[in-house]
């Protein structure tokens, strides 16, 4: 049995800011374009719509190009593998599909960096975007206390969503000092939006140099004890939203051979990689925000459709908010008790049950695997690799296919296809 096989000039991977704001730019020209997400509906993280979920109006202005006569949408559609010959293997619910593409643009955005510490497998317990997630797609949370914790500007959108939902928000606990915080706030008239946005999220539960020691309870969540300063208290709740900052998902870009800097993907002027014909954009170059997604998405749209001189107007505006990306990291950077949490008996990798102890003493992420079946699950390694490299140091492990779980029958295509790789 074939896969369906479908061609375009250019094939975008991600439907996030990025992905949508290069589909804009591309379709400015007359080329054809494929545009997928492994979710059901576009916008990414930021802009995941669901129930009741009212979409800024410039989300409602970048979903309009998947009207696009010359655009072909595929929700709900991941990457199996890479294919020679500029393809990729993609499988849906319903079938396999094989997508031969001129260019492609990797708009794959980023994951949560979820660190092990006691109880965090606690039902009640998820990450700051996951909480965010579960409430736009629909979680019921009125009356329930909640706790968010961790670092960065999630924390504070994290905490509006839950307040909108009905949800008491009990504290929102940044472990960055307060003087880097008062450095990054005095900064923010470079960026009068964010300095906006900030006030409007802004919160009276809000403390700085606090954070979370462990999550409390027998079946699930009732309460998370804290670090703050040198006093150690507990707080009664129903929910516990940790987010210690996103990484770079590469996980493509690596199968594919793209070359790497920092953990991120590696991008020229015109946010090409280093494989010919291959873009990337978004949070999957480096951690940025939506505003630094659009604008390198568009460079990549424009890029990849032979608008250079319009990609060049853009450099300015990238800079500016690659300023602002900067001053983020350098503000909400872990500090390393946070990488000291887990107990010999903590969970590293929850598919398999595998103990932080089991593969403290390992070389690397390959031998850890082979001793203790760690990232061997459900997940593939998605949650227990990346808390594993952020506290050990381990390089990322280079993903071969498939690159999800999938079908016999997709992965029967794989190995008859020829070029897949």
């Amino acid at each position: 049995m074939n896969p369906q096989r479908l061609s375009c000039d250019i094939l975008i991977v991600g439907s996030g800011p990025a992905g949508l704001a290069a589909a804009r730019a591309a379709s400015r020209s007359d080329l054809s374009i494929v545009l997928l997400d492994d979710n059901p509906r576009p916008g990414g993280q930021i802009w995941r719509n669901g129930p009741g979920v009212a979409l800024p109006g410039i989300a409602r202005d970048a979903l309009q190009v998947l009207e696009h006569p010359r655009l072909r949408y595929l929700p709900g559609t991941r990457v199996v593998a890479g294919a020679s010959a500029n393809a990729l293997l993609l499988e849906n619910a319903e079938q396999a599909l094989l997508v031969q593409y001129q260019s492609l643009i990797l708009c794959c955005g980023a994951r949560e960096l979820l660190l092990p510490f006691p109880g965090w497998t606690l039902p009640g317990v998820t990450g700051a975007g996951a909480l965010q997630a579960l409430l736009k797609n629909g979680l019921a949370m009125a009356g329930e206390r909640v706790v968010i914790a961790g670092s960065g500007p999630l924390l504070l959108a994290s905490a509006a969503t839950a307040r909108q939902a009905g949800a008491r928000v009990e504290a929102v606990l940044e472990q960055a000092p307060l003087a880097a915080l008062a450095t990054f706030a005095a900064g923010l008239w470079r960026w009068p939006a964010k300095l906006g946005q900030a006030a409007g999220l802004a919160t009276t539960a809000y403390r700085y140099n606090v954070h979370v020691l462990e999550a409390l309870g027998e079946d699930r969540l009732e309460a998370v004890r804290i670090q703050q300063g040198e006093q150690v208290r507990e707080i009664p709740c129903e929910r516990l939203a940790c987010g210690f900052g996103l990484v770079p998902n590469i996980t493509l870009a690596s199968h594919l051979g793209c070359q790497l800097q920092a953990n991120a993907i590696a991008v020229d002027r015109y946010q090409a990689t280093s494989l010919t014909q291959v873009y990337a954009a978004g949070e999957c170059t480096g951690v940025g925000g939506s505003e630094l997604a659009r604008v390198e998405g568009e460079i990549a749209g424009l890029a990849a459709s032979g608008q250079t001189q319009e990609a060049m107007a853009l450099i300015q505006r990238r800079a500016h908010w690659q300023a602002f990306a900067e001053r983020v990291s350098e503000t909400f950077a872990l500090q390393p008790a946070l990488l000291r949490l887990a107990r010999p008996d903590t969970l590293l990798c929850r598919c398999e049950d595998v103990p932080y102890a089991a593969v403290a003493g390992e070389a690397g992420w390959s031998e850890a695997k082979l001793h203790s079946r760690c990232g061997m699950g459900a997940c593939q390694g998605r949650v227990c690799a990346t808390a594993a490299q952020a506290l050990f140091g381990w390089a990322a492990p280079t993903p071969r296919a498939p690159l999800v779980p999938a079908r016999i029958e997709t992965l029967l295509m794989e190995s008859s296809t020829p070029g897949v790789k």
